[in-house]
């Protein structure tokens, strides 16, 4: 999954939208294709996890049939899609089955991202045995995936394998070689210098300005914080 697809002929209101998305540490994708095929080419290839739709594109970019395609596919019928209506636009809620949310223009972008964060907790499920969410941090183990922000994460096997053992054991502080034995194996014949650099690593990935999951204890180890 590839964060927010967003689909529609850009005008001031789509790139306040996006603006709010991006500075909500989403990644966004966008097309302005006026043609189903390449519209759902482009969602066949990102796999996002919502679609942001605008109605309020002019008539040449039809929603109503991007909509439909989507509900269709195999792929894509489970993707919520989020859509951005007109004014005078509340009639068509009638005709669109299966959205997410919606919003009405004129929109504020931080209502916006706010929705989105909304929409996108009611896809990923807290209560889940096979996710670890904290903050906007989820772990999906059964596919081995790691979303920050609704984002994919690209992470090393062990970087994952790391980052999963320290946030299923959140409060607890391990030492170095604690880590080292547990995810590298007892047999492991490098130092424990191995742990700081996967460590270093795996913050760069998931940690910024706004997010710290991971703590130092000075010459003692690490613990993952909630």
């Amino acid at each position: 999954m590839s964060g927010i697809l967003v689909l529609g002929i850009e005008d001031e209101g789509l790139k306040r939208a996006k603006k709010a998305l991006k500075d909500a540490d989403y990644s966004v994708f966008s097309s302005e294709e006026t043609d189903l095929k390449p519209v759902y080419e482009e969602a066949l290839q990102r796999r996002p996890d919502i679609m942001v739709l605008d109605f309020t594109s002019p008539k040449n970019f039809d929603a109503h049939a991007v909509l439909r395609a989507f509900k269709k596919d195999r792929f894509l019928k489970e993707t919520p899609v989020f859509v951005i209506l007109p004014e005078d636009g509340m009639q068509l809620l009638d005709n669109l089955p299966g959205i997410g949310d919606f919003i009405i223009t004129p929109f504020n972008g931080a209502e916006l991202a706010a929705r989105i964060k909304a929409l996108l907790k009611k896809v990923i499920p807290t209560d889940s045995k096979d996710l670890i969410k904290v903050d906007d941090l989820v772990i999906d183990v059964n596919r081995y995936e790691v979303l920050l922000n609704g984002s994919k994460v690209e992470l090393t096997f062990k970087e994952y394998e790391l980052l999963k053992f320290l946030a299923s054991n959140k409060g607890r502080v391990y030492s170095r070689d604690q880590l080292l034995d547990k995810i590298w194996g007892y047999d492991y014949y490098g130092g424990t210098r191995t742990v700081d650099v996967h460590i270093r690593r795996l913050r760069s990935k998931i940690e910024d300005r706004k997010h710290t999951f991971i703590e130092t204890l000075r010459n003692i180890g690490y613990k993952f914080i909630a």
